[in-house]
């Protein structure tokens, strides 16, 4: 029998499966890694070690388990996180660590300075996006100011997904979905590169152009001596990890909407039109004549693992969400600020700071679980209310991602949002998408398939609740009036005080 395999490299975890032309899955495999927070408002992966190293480590881990002839993998996909900003010298060689997405604010200064050079409504119509931390062209424009050696020595400008494909084929590519996320170097009308807003990185030195599903190159023999996999294998062009997420939920047609609960929470709505606001993100879908509105929050299973970290090392995850079980909904007036990294979408505000507000002395750890919970399912109903505001609004909900695994934060996400939430029976996630688009590139299924690779197994009904429509505009009230005061905070130097 022939498989596909795929490789998904995520922001603390790098997730591989082997799977049969069926949806059977053959093998997986994890590898950890850590996010490098070198300075605040910093993070950053290394590539040849996190990204190239955790995929030959998985792919070999996958053979071994699975015993399957790499003569009968006849296609490889990869996504990873997206978009990054990774400088390569002429031979290929990292010339720093990739600098990741949007959780990444290092560059707020090149954001405002191209702005005001090209306009914020000129960069919005050709680009579809406003500028924010997201955007990979202001991370570039950083580089060039900041390390103006580095700059120099550039040949290419990479993601992490492109990194993979040019290890794995020789070739640098990128697809448009994660080439939209370079604004202002990316126009959406065209879908190619431009130069006619700012020229200070010239489109050479951005990799070709393609769709996810377009076979990309072929695994070369240096690639196959380090993974196992055979000469000759092809590979495509790949993704950004939470599209990847999405196909492996079936997500398709218009109005339909992936919710991936991971280090941070991550919506894609894939749209019939293009959905052009600055409080959001478009680009491309992963194929030719659709289109995606996508949102996302900074911290929010980060947010988890702090909390455990810092304020719960006596215990796991699975006993904190029995305690925030056991506290009612709306953590007896508890409110949370999830901006522990600034804040991405709706908001956009780099500056914004995370809080827990209301505290006294009855409260337990356990309601202040659950108001960091009921804080990101907040932050998850602001983007949806957002949505809906533009005529947007889901007609489906998939929920994917470790975070499914946690009812109170399921079921609060699903009562404040307004949204069933259906999960599917296969949780691997993107890297199951990955296998899927790889069998999709090489004619081994069709697009309607997935639905059998993967069906609908519960769904999250919204509940009644009383204090959540309580809370909810306290919540939002709570920003907007704190937000000067956390900015004065943020801007604080190292010596102030």
């Amino acid at each position: 029998m022939t498989h596909t395999l795929g490789i998904d490299i995520g922001t603390f975890e790098t997730k591989g499966v082997l799977v049969a032309h069926d949806g059977t899955i053959a093998a997986t495999a994890t590898r950890p890694h850590k996010m490098l927070v070198p300075r605040p408002g910093w993070a950053e992966h290394r590539a040849e070690e996190d990204w190239w190293g955790d995929f030959v480590h998985v792919t070999r881990d996958l053979l071994a388990q699975s015993g399957v002839d790499p003569q009968k993998i006849v296609a490889v996909a990869a996504s990873a996180i997206g978009p990054c900003m990774l400088p390569v010298d002429a031979a290929g060689a990292p010339l720093m660590n990739g600098v990741l997405y949007g959780v990444d604010t290092r560059a707020t200064v090149q954001i405002a300075a191209l702005n005001a050079a090209i306009g914020e409504d000129v960069i919005l119509a050709r680009c579809g996006n406003a500028l924010t931390s997201q955007s990979v062209g202001p991370k570039i424009l950083w580089l060039k100011e900041t390390h103006p050696d580095l700059f120099a020595r550039t040949a290419k400008v990479l993601t992490s997904t492109s990194y993979l494909t040019w290890k794995l084929t020789g070739e640098h590519v990128i697809d448009h979905y994660t080439a939209a996320n370079f604004s202002p170097l990316y126009d959406v009308d065209r879908q190619e590169w431009t130069s006619d807003l700012a020229d200070f990185l010239p489109v050479e030195r951005l990799p070709r152009l393609m769709w996810s599903t377009d076979i990309a190159g072929r695994i070369t023999a240096e690639a196959a001596a380090e993974t196992g996999l055979a000469v000759g294998t092809p590979v495509t062009c790949g993704t950004i990890d939470a599209a990847a997420e999405a196909v492996s939920v079936g997500v398709a047609a218009a109005g339909e909407m992936m919710l991936m609960y991971g280090s941070t929470i991550f919506i894609i709505q894939v749209t019939a039109l293009p959905v052009r606001d600055p409080r959001l993100w478009y680009a491309p879908w992963l194929f030719p004549g659709r289109h995606a509105s996508m949102a996302g929050l900074a911290t929010s299973g980060t947010l988890t693992h702090w909390f455990r970290d810092h304020l719960a090392r006596d215990t796991d995850f699975a006993s904190l969400a029995a305690e925030a079980a056991a506290s009612p909904k709306g953590a007896k007036g508890l409110l949370c600020l999830p901006y522990f990294s600034g804040e991405r979408t709706p908001i956009h505000d780099p500056g914004a700071k995370g809080a827990f507000f209301g505290m006294d002395l009855t409260h337990t750890r356990g309601d202040l679980y659950r108001a960091a919970l009921e804080g990101i399912a907040m932050g998850t109903a602001h983007v949806v209310e957002t949505l809906s505001d533009i005529g947007a609004s889901p007609t489906h909900v998939r929920a994917v991602g470790g975070g499914t695994k946690n009812g109170v934060w399921l079921q609060a996400t699903s009562d404040i949002a307004g949204v069933p939430q259906e999960v599917c029976g296969k949780t691997i996630g993107a890297s199951y998408g990955d296998a899927f688009l790889a069998a999709l590139a090489v004619g081994v299924v069709t697009e309607d398939q997935i639905g059998r690779w993967n069906p609908v197994a519960r769904v999250i009904r919204p509940e009644p609740a009383p204090a959540y429509a309580r809370q909810y505009p306290l919540w939002k009230a709570l920003y907007t009036q704190t937000r000067d005061i956390a900015h004065a905070l943020g801007n604080q130097g190292p010596g102030a005080g």
